[in-house]
């Protein structure tokens, strides 16, 4: 006989999740940054750049359809911003890096460090936290961010003029690499002292550069932060959209108690035995010919599949952001979808 769990917090509900112990359902996790400014009616920028427009509209979010988690996700450029690139708002639309690259390889040997109160962004990020704190307390489970080290560089040089850089100079995107990770690491501390529960790394651009560049560029930083994260008493996320299927072993040697799969993955089932003991996975329904685009019953279909897949270990998720243009019915079919879930075992 199942033991009857009575009602949780999203906080609990995935802390308690992440430990293998028993849960009412299964913690619902989507990634929603443009849907939810959408959803709750404000203008992009503003959710970008205005603190309390986007924990407005997190909150409500979380409150209207019973989400686990709020989170400060809305564009890659914070720390770029720190470092001193120069990045447009537009109105209503994803932030643009419009200038202030690093021009060259000289350039990016010089990179300095940031300091996280010194900059506008960052600091804002800490007052996100900390009005998400204030207004949720324990309720939700509270998740900041930093950019992986691979895709901060990226961000720095520009995508092309980094992955040449990989092969042309390591030595010189190494050094830049320890630069960005010790800016990380303050910036973590911050975000943890400001009331996070949970850091989410994001690295995309490694999905683009395979396995053998992966471990020389990416992993010791992305391990270095996320051993930072635990020390501070708070959980880590890994998250590297796009196809990570010769990726995945590695991502979770991390560390990592959170890896997300996206559905560019062909199955999850091969990495659940790497998984550590207090290790899930999160996804991957399609965030498109799925969440978007597919009828409740398909939605139903794809997350029982992903729980399948990881016997049981993993978050409700999509594989990435969910598209702006998915509709009120098709996200909350998703989210009854975890309804759908056992506690503990398979959908």
């Amino acid at each position: 006989m199942k033991e009857r769990i009575g009602a949780m917090t999203g906080l609990q509900r995935t802390l308690e999740f992440l430990d293998r112990k028993p849960v009412d359902r299964k913690p619902f996790h989507p990634i929603i940054m443009r849907w939810a400014a959408r959803y709750t009616g404000v203008m992009y920028r503003d959710f970008c750049l205005d603190y309390q427009t986007k924990c407005d509209a997190m909150i409500q979010c979380a409150d209207d359809f019973d989400l686990d988690w709020v989170t400060v996700m809305s564009d890659p450029f914070c720390e770029a911003s720190a470092f001193g690139l120069h990045i447009e708002y537009p109105e209503n639309d994803l932030p643009i890096d419009r200038n202030g690259h690093l021009p060259d390889l000289a350039a990016a040997s010089r990179i300095q460090p940031f300091r996280t109160l010194e900059h506008e962004r960052t600091t804002n990020r800490l007052r996100e936290i900390r009005e998400f704190k204030r207004r949720v307390g324990d309720r939700y489970f509270i998740v900041g961010w930093v950019e992986g080290p691979v895709a901060e560089y990226a961000n720095l040089r520009g995508v092309s003029s980094a992955a040449l850089d990989l092969f042309d100079a390591p030595d010189v995107v190494l050094k830049a690499i320890d630069v960005i990770v010790e800016s990380s690491l303050e910036f973590i501390t911050h975000q943890v002292e400001a009331g996070a529960h949970a850091i989410g790394i994001g690295d995309a651009f490694c999905s683009l550069i395979g396995p053998a560049s992966y471990r020389q560029f990416a992993w010791e930083g992305e391990r270095r932060m996320i051993e930072h994260i635990h020390n501070l008493g708070a959980k880590a996320k890994l998250h590297i959209c796009g196809q990570t299927t010769a990726l995945l072993p590695d991502m979770i040697s991390t560390g990592a108690d959170i890896v997300d799969v996206d559905h560019l993955v062909p199955s999850m089932a091969a990495f659940v035995h790497l998984l550590g003991p207090n290790q899930v996975l999160s996804g991957s329904s399609d965030p498109v010919s799925i969440i978007q685009d597919g009828t409740p019953g398909q939605i139903l279909e794809a997350v029982q599949k992903c729980q399948k897949q990881a016997s049981g270990r993993c978050i409700v998720s999509a594989g990435c952001e969910i598209t702006p243009g998915t509709t009120v019915e098709n996200f909350r079919a998703f989210r009854e979808a975890a309804d759908r879930c056992a506690a503990e075992t398979d959908c």
